[in-house]
């Protein structure tokens, strides 16, 4: 499938051409309302369940307790034991991609505020 909106003609590769920053202004109002309906459902959901229930017996939402928001939603179809280590690897993972893509927006938007030369790709 290579459009992102048959509607409004806008391709995958018409945003891949494009700056982060261009590219995410380009999104239809629909698609980014899609973006933000699926991650409120996925908070909703871990903010009030525990252990895969519904937490209806407690009086403050197991998300918001200590310890609550893991990330963790039960979804592991190959199995893989999760130890500390892997948790903590893909906690670091996480945190270097949120800065990888700071750093992008800011050298789109702030010329020279990343001070590396141009890469070549």
């Amino acid at each position: 499938h290579e459009y992102l909106s048959e509607t409004q003609g806008i391709t995958f590769a018409d945003l891949a051409a494009m700056s982060p920053v261009d590219a995410i202004k380009a999104v239809p109002p629909e698609g980014m309302a899609q973006m933000f309906l699926a991650i409120t459902a996925v908070e909703i959901y871990e903010l009030t369940h525990k252990d895969g229930k519904l937490a209806s017996d407690e009086t403050v939402a197991p998300g918001l307790q200590p310890g609550g928001l893991t990330g963790d939603l039960g979804w592991n179809p190959l199995g893989i034991e999760v130890t500390d280590r892997r948790r903590l690897s893909e906690l670091q993972n996480g945190r270097a991609a949120m800065f990888a893509i700071s750093a992008w927006v800011a050298a789109e938007t702030i010329p020279g505020s990343v001070p590396f030369p141009p890469l070549p790709w």
